[in-house]
């Protein structure tokens, strides 16, 4: 995916999929000027992918994507209008949170993917070299998508540390994209999306002790193929209302499909990318994409009620990040909202 247009490079994502990801959250110092920052990290971005930048030590970039996104607060301070733009409001707590205050929140995200794993540090190394002071790394995390499972032609979705593919819904088509997942203005922000990225402990031990049917209730699909229990195929939308001859929901009441399903909180779709950790511990790096993030706060308020997978997760780093519009060599990154 070319990383200059319309929209930036990493967002939806390529096929075939990058296998590997690392996200860095940051600081920016106050006094810095954001502008010219990210202007500098744009053409680093450049250069990386376009395997001319010397910092890349001679690695050959491949499929390599960085997708950056900038804070609530930076927001904010972008204008007079700050405040009242996409991006603008910060993340609430949630229940099944034990993040520390380093772990929550942020100024800077970079998001990089990639084929090769090794090309990931170099190219974030060479990023946050060039941000130089003007920016204090807080936390960050390599993960790895799982196998992929076929759902439709030309889109795939992998498996969780749980077992189950995760991922098939989403915006998909042009039209849904247009609706639910890019930002249509202000103008500042046209052409970006909201960004939400959690990192979550998964108690595999416990979720090991289920039963395969027991899993099954819980996500509201089958293990091994993804299809919902209303059955159909793995791309068929689940149906909620169908029930066995006595009368009980196929899709319990608690199951993650039906807490989850946008029809069922009344919002929009959101792009959702899982990625699998074992460091510090097991679990997911959960990143998401949508042009409202009403969408996934009501989401998982919806959740938070009675979700049954939440029983098993523990989250333990939270941020928001207005991921900027598209840029190239005579637009800068970050241009719109800075210039």
């Amino acid at each position: 995916m070319p990383p200059t247009g319309r929209y930036q490079a990493g967002v939806i994502i390529p096929q075939p999929a990058q296998p590997n990801l690392l996200a860095v959250v940051a600081d920016i110092d106050g006094q810095a000027a954001v502008g010219p920052l990210l202007a500098e990290l744009g053409k680093t971005v450049l250069s990386l992918t376009a395997g001319t930048e010397p910092r890349l030590l001679g690695l050959a970039p491949g499929d390599l994507t960085i997708t950056v996104g900038v804070g609530p607060g930076v927001v904010r301070k972008a204008s007079a209008a700050g405040a009242a733009l996409p991006g603008s409001a910060d993340l609430p707590q949630f229940s099944r949170e034990e993040i520390v205050p380093q772990a929550r929140g942020g100024d800077l995200l970079i998001q990089l993917c990639a084929s090769d794993a090794l090309v990931l540090p170099v190219a974030a190394a060479a990023l946050l070299d060039q941000a130089g002071a003007r920016v204090t790394e807080r936390w960050r995390q390599s993960a790895r998508r799982g196998p992929n499972t076929s759902v439709a032609p030309g889109r795939a979705a992998p498996r969780n540390l749980l077992g189950f593919i995760d991922g098939i819904i989403g915006p998909t088509t042009t039209t849904e994209q247009q609706s639910d997942l890019w930002l249509a203005g202000p103008a500042p922000v046209a052409g970006g999306t909201i960004a939400v990225v959690r990192r979550m402990e998964l108690d595999l031990t416990r979720f090991a002790a289920q039963s395969v049917p027991e899993q099954e209730a819980v996500f509201g699909r089958r293990r091994a193929t993804g299809v919902p229990l209303s059955g159909g195929t793995i791309a068929s939308n689940p149906d909620l209302g169908a029930k066995t001859p006595d009368g009980r929901y196929l899709i319990p009441a608690d199951a993650h499909v039906r807490r989850a399903h946008a029809n069922v909180v009344g919002v929009g779709l959101m792009l959702r990318r899982s990625y699998s950790i074992d460091d510090p511990k097991p679990g997911l790096l959960f990143i998401c994409f949508q042009n409202d993030l009403h969408t996934f706060t009501a989401t998982l308020t919806h959740m938070d009620d009675s979700d049954a997978l939440l029983a098993f997760t523990t989250t333990t780093a939270s941020a928001t990040f207005l991921i900027l519009p598209g840029f190239d060599a005579e637009h800068a990154l970050g241009s719109t909202l800075f210039g």
